[in-house]
């Protein structure tokens, strides 16, 4: 079990990698969190994905978690075949990385909850051959994939010990549920923890982009209930939270 405090790339969107690399060493967190697109970005600019890999080493900073392509949950034929191709890619990344999870955020559209889980679990067969785990996360703002007890479901579905949920107090409060809604999820079904705040005012729908720092009596009460803290849930807390030292570390 991994317990790191990491910064979500996302948090410094228009900021060049290695920039973003630098400021969140210099901030004082303990990782970072990749996406996909941190890749792909890299190879638009000609960079191949070992240049983005040894670019990540050299910073000093341990990785929480890879993001892997979307759209694979209710995927089939051809299409299905090429999002598993990637999503092994991100799985041998993350495996370079010393890193042991890879997240994957739910399809935004409608499908077969059947077949979900048996990408799932095809998925995480994938992880488990590079010894990481996939964490899957519920969008409060997908179709049918928008809460906890579908996903939770789906997982459950799946059945595979290298996967599990992924918890972000984001989509949780975004899809109308508290923290409490957790008290009777088992410590065993989440593989990682993300933590930021909706805003009071401004939503708009299918957007889910408008982040806040995490409240502290929010991570209170999400460390009163074992979720992140000390790492007693899951295998490392990537956290999109206080980012004013980071950016402070650009300017």
């Amino acid at each position: 079990m991994t317990t790191m405090l990491a910064l979500h790339t996302w948090t410094l969107e228009t900021t060049p990698l290695a920039d973003a690399l630098r400021a969140t060493k210099a901030a004082g967190w303990d990782g970072i969190e990749l996406r996909r697109i941190d890749f792909a970005r890299a190879a638009e600019k000609g960079q191949a994905a070992n240049d983005v890999l040894a670019l990540v080493k050299a910073s000093g900073l341990r990785v929480a978690c890879v993001g892997v392509e979307l759209g694979w949950m209710f995927a089939d034929g051809d299409e299905r075949k090429k999002l598993m191709q990637a999503f092994d890619e991100s799985c041998r990344w993350a495996g370079a990385l010393g890193c042991q999870t890879v997240m994957s955020a739910s399809d935004r559209g409608r499908g077969d909850l059947a077949k979900a889980a048996a990408n799932m679990r095809e998925a995480a067969d994938v992880a488990a051959r590079h010894r990481v785990k996939l964490a899957v996360e519920f969008n409060s703002q997908a179709e049918q994939l928008n809460n906890l007890e579908v996903m939770r479901g789906v997982v459950a579905k799946a059945a595979h010990p290298s996967c599990g949920l992924l918890l972000d107090t984001y989509h949780l409060q975004r899809s109308g549920a508290s923290l409490a809604a957790i008290d009777d999820v088992a410590l065993a079904e989440i593989a990682y923890v993300q933590y930021s705040d909706v805003p009071r005012t401004g939503l708009e729908a299918g957007k889910a982009l408008d982040r806040l720092p995490p409240r502290i009596h929010e991570l209170r009460g999400a460390e009163s209930r074992g979720v992140g803290a000390a790492g007693r849930r899951g295998r490392a807390r990537g956290a999109r939270g206080d980012t004013r030292a980071a950016t402070d570390a650009l300017r």
